[in-house]
């Protein structure tokens, strides 16, 4: 059985909350306070940090390389496209996530000119997304994954607005449609 250490609030966690929904895999969930995290979880990541996989002895953290791992141990449904450029296109965004959540979580600490970078960097995924249906290129898949519980978080707790990205707004939209993803919006406005 898996366990995820997991948070609620923690977009990381978000991403590997779709996936196992996406590949219907069961799991036991641990909710981990960020504001008091036990000691123990230091044993499970050095780094404090959630979420964290565990299956049998194998301890898996950072939501990246743990939705590539249940890629490959759960091959069905895939969630990487099957033509080896537009997987590594793909890949190649999630490797430059940081172009979102640089601005992201400076636009959360209140840093003055976050707003437009967040913007910058929205604006950025609009275009691509004009361009094509889903960030992973043909079909919906991780890279998609990785961007989406940022931008819901954006848009439903802090407040920005999409309507001025009419493709990155419709493309969640599209999303929102998935019960995986439909699911997480769930939890965001729970939250």
């Amino acid at each position: 059985m898996i366990t995820l250490y997991d948070a609620d609030r923690c977009p990381y966690c978000a991403r590997v909350r779709i996936v196992l929904a996406e590949k219907g895999i069961e799991y036991e969930k641990v909710e981990i306070d960020l504001d008091d995290r036990p000691a123990w979880i230091y044993e499970k990541n050095p780094l404090g940090r959630v979420p964290i996989l565990e299956e049998d002895a194998f301890v898996l953290p950072e939501s990246a390389v743990i939705d590539e791992y249940l890629e490959e141990r759960y091959p069905e449904p895939p969630l990487w496209p099957v033509d080896p450029a537009e997987r590594a296109l793909g890949r190649l965004l999630v490797f430059r996530f940081d172009a979102l959540s640089k601005p992201y979580y400076a636009l959360r600490r209140g840093e003055p000119a976050a707003q437009e970078g967040l913007d910058r960097a929205l604006a950025s995924l609009d275009a691509l997304l004009e361009a094509q249906l889903f960030l992973s290129g043909r079909e919906y898949g991780l890279a998609d994954i990785a961007y989406l519980p940022w931008i819901l978080r954006a848009r439903d707790r802090m407040g920005v607005e999409l309507d001025r990205f009419p493709a990155l707004s419709g493309w969640s939209e599209r999303l929102a449609e998935r019960p995986a993803v439909a699911a997480e919006v769930d939890v965001v406005a729970s939250l």
